[in-house]
């Protein structure tokens, strides 16, 4: 009767160990709407399964191919794989009989009195076994949660090559951006140039006074100054791109010359799918089920180990006898060790990890609630920045306009210098927040890709 007793409470024990928590990737802490809140239109194009085809640059394909083969960042995020895959297979190693072998010779010397001494070698071949019968599965658990680390190391990995190429791509656009930026304020020069000499010759002819001309010089030394800022944006994006794709910093200029035209708007979906499409966050689910795994092995801590031993080996001044299996002497043991009283240790690491855990599962709710903002956040971006584009491009036609007409005016003396001054300050302030809100509409829709966890 008391061995019916102790069967059912090792089988009450056994239950609540090999049970894992059901985790469901869909449950993040808060419920998902059925679609994003920021309306998509009825006409969009499918997430593309390469989003860098969409912008059907050559060299841009070029550079990120180049980066994703060259990128010391993402080689070490490479290592850092395989170090993991090793790890799993350390951790798993406990499950497999360990066998050990080793050889050793002595010299030995006995001295007799009144005989002299005697000298002989003798020659040792000793082998070991030790296995401990993974019965609860403590051992596979805890390979499990390695492995699992391993599976969120190369989710990471993916998803380091995804934001490696969205960086290569918006530090070129960027660079196109400043490229595009110094040839305006030249342009602006150009023409604040002629304004000068405008001014000096009306000057030199008496019909202005000489603040004007101090003014009109003012305003084109300021221009200057601005051009070498441009310049040194133009140096500093190139340097950092460089740096992305693993050659040496040397600032030299791409041969790029116009930022594409934004690509159609995309379906991004629905909610409920970026949990399985986001790298971080599938990384994030993985890191929690490893935490389940060492919960669940370090609670069969408590559970007794069953061990199988062996050893054995020969002796022999005879080489040749060591191979003579008459000679092997061996002994094997098998045996059974229950935890009593362990300071507080085994309870401890049930606690610590069962404490993890729980921050790996808020860790992941907060993942997947921020993969859901990014995309929130690229939808809404996207439009206003249209707006913005369109608002800036009507800006930049009135201001064209309207400097012909303060440079016609001007010329008959029907308005003053600062109001001409104005309307080049004006003009190269809308071309130039035009450009960069061009540009922001483009790193925008790479960060929605990114945010979608689309391809490469």
């Amino acid at each position: 009767m008391i061995g019916v007793f102790i069967r059912l409470a090792l089988f009450l024990i056994l239950t609540g160990c090999n049970i894992l928590p059901q985790r469901d990737q869909h449950e993040v802490g808060a419920k998902l709407p059925h679609q994003w809140s920021e309306g998509q239109p009825e006409i969009s194009q499918p997430i593309p399964e390469q989003w860098v085809e969409v912008f059907e640059d050559l060299q841009l394909r070029d550079l990120i191919k180049a980066a994703l083969a060259n990128n010391y960042e993402l080689k070490a995020a490479a290592a850092r794989v395989d170090a993991a895959i090793a790890q799993a297979r350390i951790d798993g190693s406990g499950r497999w009989p360990q066998i050990f072998f080793s050889a050793d010779h002595q010299q030995v010397q006995i001295r007799e009195a009144g005989f002299g001494s005697s000298r002989f070698g003798v020659f040792e071949a000793l082998f070991g076994v030790s296995w401990e019968v993974d019965v609860w599965g403590r051992i596979r658990d805890f390979q499990q949660a390695a492995m699992s680390e391993a599976d969120a190391t190369h989710t990471d990995f993916y998803g380091a090559r995804l934001s490696l190429a969205a960086r290569v791509a918006q530090s070129y656009f960027e660079l196109i951006e400043a490229k595009l930026q110094a040839a305006v304020v030249e342009q602006s020069i150009k023409d604040r140039t002629i304004i000068a000499d405008l001014v000096r010759g009306r000057f030199q002819r008496g019909l202005v006074r000489g603040l004007d001309l101090r003014l009109a010089l003012t305003d084109l030394a300021s221009a200057e100054a601005e051009l070498k800022i441009t310049r040194n944006r133009i140096q500093a994006t190139a340097r950092r791109l460089e740096i992305l794709l693993g050659r040496y910093p040397e600032g030299d200029e791409l041969q790029a010359t116009a930022l594409p035209s934004l690509p159609g708007v995309i379906a991004a979906g629905l909610p409920a799918e970026l949990l399985e499409r986001r790298p971080d966050v599938t990384a994030a689910f993985s890191r929690l089920q490893a935490a389940d795994f060492r919960a669940s092995s370090s609670r069969k801590l408590r559970l007794p180990r069953i061990t199988l031993t062996a050893a054995g080996g020969t002796r022999s001044a005879d080489l040749t006898e060591l191979v003579d299996p008459r000679s092997v002497a061996w002994n094997m043991f098998a045996g059974l060790m229950q935890p009593l009283f362990t300071g507080g240790r085994i309870e401890g690491e049930i606690f610590r990890n069962q404490a993890r855990a729980e921050e790996a599962l808020n860790l992941y709710k907060n993942t997947a609630l921020n993969a859901f903002r990014e995309v929130e956040q690229a939808l809404a971006a996207e439009e206003w920045l249209r707006e913005q584009e369109i608002s800036l491009r009507k800006a930049v036609e009135q201001t064209e306009a309207s400097q012909k007409l303060a440079v016609y005016s001007y010329r008959n003396g029907l308005i003053q210098i600062l109001t001409l001054l104005d309307s080049y300050r004006s003009t190269l302030d809308a071309q130039s927040a035009h450009l960069s809100v061009t540009r922001q509409l483009l790193s925008n829709r790479i960060n929605l890709y990114l945010a979608l966890g689309g391809n490469v």
